[in-house]
């Protein structure tokens, strides 16, 4: 019968010093493996030159590196590039890198498929098959780092956990790669230019800002009057938003750290002065700053983007009251990119 091989990257940097110390090797050789696999990136072992070939056979039967493969390369004609990421197990998810004048943003995602329901995002129709590990989410990165480098001649600036998949459901592993993706053993990324989005869930907010995360949150709001909000993201019946809202509140006093908002205006959905008023005052339980985001249609039509006047209208209404506000254009939309259309069609 074949033993499975143990995934490497699950270790700590501790666990791998004291398995060379119990092969009788010294525990530096812990540490020089830790780094192929974190700063490196290293794909096998065969690439870890600085260790004898032996050590490195050692490692090949005891240890397996589950790394993932870009699949498929889109580039639109923005130059916004889209990801196919195959896992090791043969699934795939989509990551996408956004570039702009002064930086590249790289949009990750955290689950296979999602376990919400969202109506008008194409990625909760698949099943949520199940959460990355936080190799496979890191990987994500290290490849539109490369691709950014590549095409675009600077490094990744930017992350937004805003792939496929809610990242608070995730919680553990989503935590432990930002871990990686900022430390200095790693990628050495400031936690300031790295934002978790979350459709709302609450608990988990909470126990973020009890943690001190030094990452920003980013909310997908898109109503904030109950009813209309559950008819369009169902799970708002189990997470309602004078939860959201204390979660919030919580948030803000333990990080000092202002909320983004994610709001798209749909025709005929949420498009009059009641839901902007409603969304003012949701505004001000705590600092935060609202995107208006352009909707991406899912193929069945049953989302419109509302009018250039509707948006205007929220646009002047959340000034009038201080709140800060960025219409979004969207991109990547012709590869199927932007938000809430990744749902692996290849």
């Amino acid at each position: 019968m074949e033993v499975r091989k143990k995934d490497i990257r699950a270790l700590t940097k501790e666990q791998l010093r004291d398995f060379f110390v119990a092969q009788g090797d010294k525990a530096f050789r812990g540490t020089q493996v830790y780094e192929w696999l974190w700063q490196k990136s290293a794909h096998s072992f065969d690439a870890m030159t600085n260790i004898s070939k032996e050590t490195r056979q050692m490692l090949e039967d005891n240890f397996v590196i589950n790394h993932i493969r870009v699949d498929q390369m889109q580039r639109s004609t923005d130059g916004t590039i889209k990801n196919a990421v195959r896992l090791h197990d043969g699934l795939v998810v989509e990551s996408v890198l956004i570039p702009t004048e002064t930086r590249t943003t790289a949009c990750v995602s955290s689950q296979v498929g999602c376990s919400l329901d969202c109506r008008f995002c194409a990625t909760a129709r698949l099943k949520r098959m199940r959460n990355l590990n936080p190799d496979e989410i890191y990987d994500q990165v290290v490849a539109i780092d490369n691709e950014s480098r590549l095409y675009f001649d600077r490094p990744l600036s930017n992350i937004v956990f805003m792939g496929m998949g809610e990242p608070l459901m995730n919680y553990n592993n989503v935590l432990k790669a930002i871990e990686k993706i900022t430390s200095p053993e790693g990628l050495g990324m400031s936690p300031k230019r790295i934002v978790v989005s979350t459709s709302g869930v609450p608990k988990m907010i909470k126990k973020m800002a009890d943690e001190e995360v030094k990452f920003a949150l980013a909310v997908s709001l898109h109503s904030a009057i109950d009813e209309v909000r559950t008819s369009i993201m169902p799970f708002n019946a189990t997470f309602p938003l004078k939860e959201l809202r204390e979660s919030l509140e919580y948030w803000y006093a333990k990080t000092k750290n202002r909320i983004t908002y994610e709001y798209v205006v749909w025709e005929g959905i949420n498009d009059t002065q009641k839901d902007v008023d409603a969304l003012v005052k949701f505004c001000k339980f705590a600092p935060s700053k609202v995107n208006l985001i352009e909707y991406n249609p899912i193929d069945d039509g049953e989302f419109q983007q509302a009018s250039e006047a509707a948006v205007e209208m929220y646009k002047r209404t959340l000034e009038r009251n201080g709140i800060t506000v960025t219409v979004r254009r969207s991109r990547g939309k012709d590869i199927d990119a932007a938000c809430g259309q990744l749902a692996n069609k290849s």
